[in-house]
């Protein structure tokens, strides 16, 4: 008998070590990107590692081919969706929760100077309350122009911080000084 109890008590010590674990994993901070090209999505993970924030890609339920890129075709899909900023491409995969992030940045490719409508989605169905937000986007040339301020206002909640346009190539240390500057 008394074998038992000691090894139930060894059980219930290891499962709660294990829950321990698993809250002390879960950050305050989270990154959400947005990427076609994968530029936007190495930026967001060296900066989920400089941050030790979890990360989220928002999916598009129809992912972009090379040919609904295509800057030089008026017709392309990308193009249309950016000519009427009223479009909203549907969100594929998992949701994300944002209960319990304070911090969370936000990141995607500009497209035609202004941020991809499916960004508009994205904040449109999620509520930023209590949350600080800070957008970032990679671009070959362009700026992040207004695209911040766009998505706070589409938002309508959180405390939206100015954004910045981050080299694609941007390393960690580029990435660290870039959150300490924020502060």
């Amino acid at each position: 008998m008394k074998k038992a109890i000691a090894l139930l008590m060894i059980l219930c010590l290891l499962l709660g070590v294990g829950a321990l674990a698993e809250d002390a994993a879960h950050s305050d901070t989270l990154v959400i990107y947005f990427s076609c090209t994968g530029t936007t999505k190495g930026v967001a993970e060296r900066l989920a590692s400089v941050t030790g924030a979890d990360l989220y890609e928002i999916v598009p339920a129809v992912p972009y081919t090379a040919e609904d890129l295509n800057y030089n075709d008026r017709s392309t899909r990308a193009t249309s969706e950016q000519d009427h900023p009223e479009t909203r491409p549907e969100i594929g995969g998992e949701d994300v929760d944002l209960t319990g992030y304070s911090t969370i940045y936000i990141g995607y490719p500009i497209w035609w100077g202004e941020e991809p409508r499916i960004l508009c989605t994205f904040v449109e169905s999620h509520d930023f309350t209590d949350k600080t937000v800070i957008p970032f986007c990679t671009s070959g040339g362009s700026g992040i122009g207004r695209s911040g301020d766009d998505l706070a206002k589409l938002a309508g909640t959180g405390n939206w911080l100015k954004g910045a346009r981050l080299n694609g190539n941007a390393s960690e240390d580029e990435l660290g000084n870039w959150v300490a500057g924020l502060k």
